[in-house]
């Protein structure tokens, strides 16, 4: 079964960041196969214009429980494409838009405004982007794939295919530029082999300690093709969790 590349791109889009390798120094392989695949997933995107529904569940580090609804729409164009992620505000939680600009062979530009402080689309760039959104687990960086503009990509030799939910898949490792950066230092991607999406993903600090761990749930068929239904991210220094989950407009089914 092959997710659609609609779901693949909206995976590509919220991709943030599964344990069992240890946390030493890789070895490079091939810098240039890492680049290569880096380069491969920046430009993946839909082909048309998008407008979705979804739901962040997110469950904080005290067990509270709370669920925030968010428009998603995805603005196409040549050289530029666009993600915009807005929650509307309402029962206590403020309102916030995230607008990611894509630019080919460029870097991304985030514009961020929280409208419990009045801030409109203020431009947020490279690991100040570090911060959450609606209050869950994923960074605007991480809906932005800051770490795979980072110089450093390469395919890591001790993991170079490894077995991950029953697929061979092949581990990407991004490594910041900035080794004392506030947020991410290094992510290591699952990438299956087959399909190349990526299926499982982990994110370390600074201390060299793991922070985040995502992973694609599961799918689900609309109008005949397999779909993005939900992923998750949890970070494991709070041990708090966020459970994306997009609500199609048409009936699934087979």
């Amino acid at each position: 079964m092959t997710v659609g590349r609609t779901a693949f791109c909206l995976t590509m889009t919220m991709f943030g960041i599964c344990a069992n390798v240890a946390a030493t120094k890789p070895v490079a392989v091939s810098d240039e196969e890492g680049q290569k695949l880096a380069a491969e997933l920046r430009l993946l995107r839909p082909a048309d214009d998008l407008a979705i529904r979804g739901l962040l569940k997110i469950r904080d580090a005290d067990g509270r429980r709370t669920n925030v609804p968010f428009h998603y729409r995805f603005i196409s164009g040549e050289k530029t494409w666009q993600n915009v992620y807005e929650i509307e505000g309402g029962g206590g939680m403020a309102g916030e838009t995230l607008k990611v600009i894509h630019t080919e062979g460029g870097p991304n530009r985030y514009l961020f405004s929280h409208r419990s402080n009045g801030s409109i689309g203020e431009p947020v760039a490279g690991d100040k982007a570090m911060i959450p959104f609606a209050n869950s687990d994923f960074w605007l960086a991480d809906l932005g794939l800051e770490f795979l503009h980072w110089p450093g990509q390469r395919i890591v030799h001790e993991a170079k295919i490894k077995m991950r939910k029953g697929r061979p898949c092949k581990v990407l490792e991004s490594v910041n530029p900035r080794p004392d950066a506030a947020g991410y230092t290094r992510v290591r991607s699952w990438i299956d082999i087959e399909t190349g999406q990526p299926i499982l993903a982990e994110a370390y600090g600074p201390d060299n300690k793991l922070i985040k761990e995502f992973e694609i749930g599961s799918v689900t068929k609309v109008n005949g093709h397999w779909e993005l239904k939900n992923m998750e991210m949890r970070n494991t220094g709070t041990d708090s969790r966020t459970v994306l989950e997009f609500q199609y407009d048409q009936k699934a089914g087979e």
